[in-house]
């Protein structure tokens, strides 16, 4: 079964809080047209190995940057199928599976952890007020009560911000084409687009093409 909602928000990040070793997200305050949302970012695995993969294009081009800047900002579902704005990770050839990196979410040093790696770019855009975020995932909320890491009220957010196919366990329920997750970062003055593609390393990249389910290897075939 596929997320119960996708899409995109098209937002300004105003805050952040890296994650640490009691919550294993990033988390991103943004700004949009109906209020304020918390966008989690996974950047450690709940199954072993926990090392999240990550890829980042710094100066990403694709099809759908055009359109997306031409969007209104706030939130916008988008349809699970091809031709439009939604992502997947195996049939967009937006990312290269081949030179996605483990990491882990907190490392001794500078620039060498998830946490860093995505904090660049959203100091960034939050230093820059004509950036925006679009962030790509499941939306939750709004629920009446403050926001449990900025307060905010109605709290409402974004998860699923990661590839959602080719799931292992209990995580198999979210499978879906056409629905995965991922942070892209549109500094107009540059101009530059940036994008950032997380994905579990227990998720398989060879994905069946209606239900997003990890296909059987074959015989002598080695894992990813």
């Amino acid at each position: 079964m596929p997320l119960q909602q996708y899409g995109v928000l098209k937002a300004r990040p105003v805050e952040r809080r890296p994650a640490t070793s009691e919550d294993a997200h990033y988390h991103i305050l943004a700004a949009a047209a109906q209020g304020r949302y918390r966008l989690a970012v996974s950047v450690k695995s709940q199954l072993a190995p926990s090392e999240l993969q990550y890829s980042i294009a710094p100066r990403f081009q694709h099809a759908i940057t055009a359109p997306l800047e031409r969007l209104a900002a706030g939130w916008h579902p988008l349809p699970a199928r091809p031709g439009g704005l939604a992502l997947d990770y195996v049939r967009a050839g937006m990312v290269d599976f081949a030179a996605m990196t483990s990491l882990p979410f907190d490392a001794p040093g500078p620039d060498n952890d998830l946490n860093e790696k995505i904090d660049g770019y959203v100091q960034r855009a939050i230093a820059d007020p004509a950036a925006w975020l679009f962030a790509f995932g499941e939306p939750w909320g709004p629920e009446r009560r403050p926001d449990k890491l900025f307060g905010f009220t109605p709290r409402r957010g974004l998860h699923n911000l990661h590839m959602n196919q080719g799931n292992v366990g209990r995580f198999i329920e979210d499978d879906g084409v056409w629905q995965d997750g991922g942070l892209l970062f549109c500094f107009p003055d540059s101009p530059q687009w940036a994008a950032i593609f997380l994905k579990f390393q227990s998720q398989a990249i060879d994905t069946d093409g209606v239900t997003g389910h990890a296909l059987p290897r074959k015989p002598g075939e080695p894992a990813e």
